[in-house]
């Protein structure tokens, strides 16, 4: 590539860094990416990056496959329901214990190697996220549903110039019991509370697509209203559809853009935002 490229390739993200800077962007960070190093770091970077260009990024980060190894180090079973973890008391003792504690630190640490700052939260610190059993056709545990999130308690962090990282942990109404929350949702609400400019879902798939097996037949823009056709007609199914959910439900609670990319792509977040095609499926 020649200097000239690279040159124009960073004028085109100009107008999108005027129009980010300042703003916030609620980032939930799981899947492939979450687990493959070189995927990791080139993540974190993007999101450092972000900070450093005055944006003001935070992560909701769950961490389903650590759990499972510590469990399976315990002699535990992973039990899944409708897709949702069965979490018992012990599992709840040891889902707080994986991503409030390592997992949450490990990419603290990892953001402030590459030159951020950040700090780790659940939302039990300061009980900032509040949550009720989930109902559900099935018991499943210690599974819960967000009831209200504290926007001011982070715009307090944000103000600080640090990047939240927040593990999809909430805490009970009457403050007695903790909660494992589904990170996709955790992110939305969080991005709804803030009215956040952007709420960005990293996947293992390029987005929405119209046929599964061909990564050209993917849809770059949605609207709420055309939700409902794609599932009639069977295009979403499966993991997508309470992905798209999510993203439908925080753009009707005000936040502006919603974004479900290839987290397994190197600097996906960056060609999403800051580029003129983007890579995956924006709902506005």
């Amino acid at each position: 590539m020649t200097s000239v490229k690279r040159a124009e390739i960073i004028i085109e993200a100009l107008p999108y860094i005027q129009a980010l800077a300042g703003k916030t962007v609620v980032i939930k960070y799981g899947g492939s990416a979450m687990i493959n190093e070189e995927l990791k770091e080139n993540v974190i970077k993007d999101i450092v990056l972000m900070q450093c260009i005055g944006i003001n990024p935070i992560i909701v980060h769950g961490g389903g496959p650590h759990i499972n190894e510590y469990l399976e180090k315990l002699g535990q079973e992973s039990k899944f329901i409708d897709g949702l973890r069965f979490t018992d008391k012990n599992t709840m003792d040891i889902v707080q214990m994986v991503l409030g504690g390592k997992v949450n630190k490990d990419l603290v640490s990892l953001i402030e190697k590459l030159g951020g700052k950040a700090i780790g939260i659940t939302g039990m610190d300061s009980s900032f996220i509040k949550a009720k059993k989930l109902e559900s056709d099935q018991d499943l545990g210690y599974v819960g549903e967000i009831t209200s999130v504290d926007s001011n308690f982070l715009n307090k962090l944000i103000e600080t110039k640090h990047i939240p990282v927040i593990s999809s942990i909430a805490i009970s109404e009457d403050l007695k019991s903790s909660y494992n929350i589904n990170a996709d949702l955790c992110a939305s609400k969080i991005a709804s509370s803030l009215k956040a400019e952007k709420l960005i879902l990293l996947t293992d798939v390029p987005g929405v697509l119209i046929d599964p097996k061909d990564n050209n037949s993917l849809i770059s823009t949605l609207r709420p209203h055309e939700i409902r056709k794609l599932k009639s007609d069977g295009i979403l199914k499966r993991g997508m559809i309470p992905k798209i959910d999510c993203c439908v439900e925080a753009v009707r609670q005000g936040v502006k853009r919603a974004h479900i990319i290839d987290g397994t792509l190197p600097h996906s977040i960056l060609l999403e935002i800051l580029s003129i095609e983007g890579i995956g499926t924006m709902i506005y």
